[in-house]
């Protein structure tokens, strides 16, 4: 990764910290040798030594904590239950790491038919498919873990419904996706990640029909529901994919999300693998923009149809690509407006290119956004800061929106006279924005406190 990627991820992954899970029945001790021993009794003074002996103890309502070393990983198949979560986590202000694949698959971490289980402040490098993988679940939260360099993924979950990933950073992985929300399943919220430097997409859901889920949860092909809020996607695609990728999703919500640097395409909807088209997605309040050798900021194709697009900045430094490719079937229910944007549109993937003029003469849509470059909007895009330049015209000029409450570091919307278009509400003189939770400036890296309420 380049320096001015490198640089972006030390000044955003200082503010991913996760939120706290109550403690559950047990309490166990994880240590590695000589002071762990899988003949001891788990306790703090004398803890186990290995994971795979934790996960083979645990029941409802557990809690693993682990102390920092190096690790084999593990395979968890037992599962928690509503209100007794079973709970690997880190011991408070350490961070243990999985330096080989658990015995079982060639993924540091996986959770095989495991629900509610909570998966917390690890670290899983260079592992052989996933750095964490869980599959065939319900109600887990994979929170607060690193995963970089992975064969495949850094994170990957299949036929998993109500899924929680939240304020991990994936980086590097060296074939696929920083995340990838796979297979039939419904209502994964997706939040406060850092993923960059993939090959593929730094988030890609896809609903795969081809892949049954054994009636664990219905086989449609399809992703409902998902919730992709506040992350932040650097420098993924450089063998394709996008920032965001969503291949067969409905009704999800995509907002406050930074896509920057992105070799491929910026945010897409539509249909690959998928059961049926992405459908009935809002698209609002996000900063999207494009390397020079990407594609489209905002690609919607395959006949998705039912698009909301509000308040968001779309654009592509490549030579002819731009703010939008829509296909022409993708109209219908098509909404987008008050967005600032580069002057590139198309309806037939580049063939024409059109100016905002004649994209709003030929779809009506778009009729109060306007035109407006990253320098003239941001403090410093060439550095990835993206906050609001004093004067910026994206300031107040968004519309609220249903959802749109704060911003991607956590700062109320609206602060001043209107919603402000973009990932971030207006900077100010000090450089920091007024009211914020998360102060953030080029000079100055990130603290976000732990989330609350997830």
């Amino acid at each position: 990764m380049g320096k001015r990627l490198t640089r972006g991820i030390r000044l955003l992954a200082a503010g991913l910290v996760a939120g706290a899970v109550p403690l559950g029945a047990a309490t166990y001790y994880v240590a590695p040798p000589p002071a762990g021993s899988d003949a001891n009794p788990g306790t703090l003074a004398l803890p186990w030594a290995t994971l795979p002996h934790a996960a083979a103890v645990v029941g409802p309502g557990d809690t693993v904590l682990v102390r920092a070393g190096s690790y084999t990983g593990f395979q968890l198949t037992t599962s928690g239950a509503p209100g007794a979560r079973i709970t690997f986590r880190a011991y408070p202000g350490e961070q243990p790491a999985i330096v080989a694949d658990n015995p079982s698959t060639p993924d540091g971490i996986n959770l095989e038919g495991a629900s509610y289980v909570t998966i917390e402040g690890f670290r899983v490098d260079g592992r052989g498919r996933a750095g964490i993988r869980a599959v065939l679940c319900r109600e887990v939260e994979i929170r607060g873990n690193s995963a970089d360099a992975n064969q495949r993924w850094g994170i990957f979950t299949g036929c998993c419904e109500d899924l929680t990933i939240a304020y991990n950073v994936t980086t590097g992985s060296l074939l696929e996706h920083g995340i990838y929300v796979s297979n039939s399943g419904d209502r994964p919220v997706i939040r406060g990640n850092l993923s960059a430097g993939n090959r593929a997409s730094g988030i890609h859901m896809n609903g795969d029909l081809s892949v049954s889920c054994g009636g664990f949860v219905p086989t449609d092909g399809i992703i409902s529901d998902a919730l992709v809020e506040g992350n932040v996607l650097l420098g993924n695609g450089a063998g394709g994919g996008s920032g965001i990728n969503c291949d067969g999703v409905q009704g999800a919500t995509i907002r406050n999300n930074l896509v920057a640097d992105s070799r491929a395409s910026g945010i897409s909807l539509f249909q690959w693998d998928g059961g049926a088209p992405s459908h009935g997605n809002t698209v609002v309040g996000n900063t999207v923009h494009v390397a020079a050798g990407g594609r489209w900021a905002l690609n919607v194709q395959d006949g998705s149809t039912g698009t909301v697009v509000r308040n968001n900045f779309f654009w592509s430094d490549h030579s002819y690509r731009g703010a939008m490719n829509v296909c022409a079937a993708c109209l219908a229910g098509f909404s987008s407006d008050r967005n600032a944007l580069e002057d590139r549109f198309t309806l037939d993937d580049g063939a024409t290119v059109l100016t905002l003029a004649a994209w709003r003469s030929a779809t009506g849509q778009d009729l109060t956004s306007f035109v407006a470059t990253p320098a003239a909007l941001f403090v410093d895009a060439a550095n990835l800061d993206y906050h609001l330049r004093p004067g910026s015209p994206a300031e107040d000029a968004g519309v609220p929106f249903p959802g749109l409450v704060e911003d991607l570091a956590g700062t109320p919307r609206p602060l001043g006279g209107g919603v402000d278009i973009g990932a971030f509400e207006a900077i100010f003189g000090c450089g920091f924005e007024s009211g914020s939770r998360f102060g953030f400036s080029a000079a100055t890296p990130p603290s976000r406190p732990a989330p609350a309420g997830d």
